[in-house]
């Protein structure tokens, strides 16, 4: 079965977060660079997942035989998300924060690989076809919304979590 537009255009995202990760552990030290390419990524990221669990996720956990691994994947959002803060918030030049960004970078690979080779498979056997059109209408409407609204807010561990 040919894939669906909407799990292309989830790996098409990760592929351009994978490099992105991959520019950012090059760089060195204190370098403009290393804070652009981390804000670009964790802006990127931040909308990708909101994206995502308004379109697939959404619908996943409405349905039982998919359920598990949605709830699974949305709490590994939460764990990624709180990484980022935690970046932002670090001295960029420090050696922790390559450390960290490397912890951070190793679970976020786990994550996407986990979904590409487990979730959206059962997703692409379970979902109508149709339902499948809806949800690449879903996410393509709510990824620019979602940059916006990443992009002008501050992480922050001192703010309430809803």
């Amino acid at each position: 079965m040919a894939e669906t537009k909407i799990f292309a255009r989830l790996k098409a995202d990760h592929d351009r977060h994978r490099k992105l990760l991959d520019q950012i552990d090059a760089t060195q030290g204190d370098s403009d660079d290393r804070e652009k390419l981390f804000e670009a990524f964790r802006v990127e990221v931040t909308a990708h997942a909101a994206s995502e669990e308004m379109s697939l996720y959404a619908t996943m956990l409405a349905d039982p035989d998919l359920r598990e691994e949605a709830q699974h994947s949305v709490s590994e959002h939460k764990e990624i998300d709180d990484m980022l803060t935690e970046l932002y918030e670090m001295d960029f030049a420090s050696t922790g924060w390559l450390t960290r960004f490397r912890t951070m970078k190793h679970r976020y690979l786990h994550h996407i690989d986990e979904e590409e080779e487990e979730m959206f498979p059962a997703a692409e056997k379970e979902l109508s076809d149709a339902r499948k059109k809806e949800l690449i209408k879903i996410f393509e409407k709510e990824k620019p919304k979602e940059k916006a609204k990443a992009a002008a807010e501050e992480p922050s561990s001192e703010e309430a979590r809803d």
